[in-house]
């Protein structure tokens, strides 16, 4: 599931929840789906971690959102297995 739509469905505190882990505003967030900024390798990978937690409190309503669509070069997590840091 991309960020734009994960941000979409879910709900204010689920968003708020996200931004407080990876320590930034929901407004970041929103720029990163909106492709204006893009995530470092580490803000990436928190973002999948929680947004895992949260798609399996969410019962099917939100999915996992994958690292590599949050930065520029997505390269960057080739030969790395999900969950395993940059």
């Amino acid at each position: 599931m991309e960020l734009r739509e994960f941000l979409k469905l879910a709900t204010k505190r689920e968003r708020a929840q996200v931004a407080a882990v990876c320590n930034h505003s929901v407004s970041y967030l929103y720029q990163i789906a909106g492709k204006h900024r893009y995530a470092s390798a580490l803000l990436a990978t928190r973002i999948e971690q929680i947004s895992r937690q949260v798609a399996i409190q969410s019962d099917g309503r939100l999915e996992t959102v994958p690292r590599e669509s949050l930065v520029r070069h997505p390269i960057i997590f080739a030969g790395l297995a999900v969950g395993e840091s940059a």
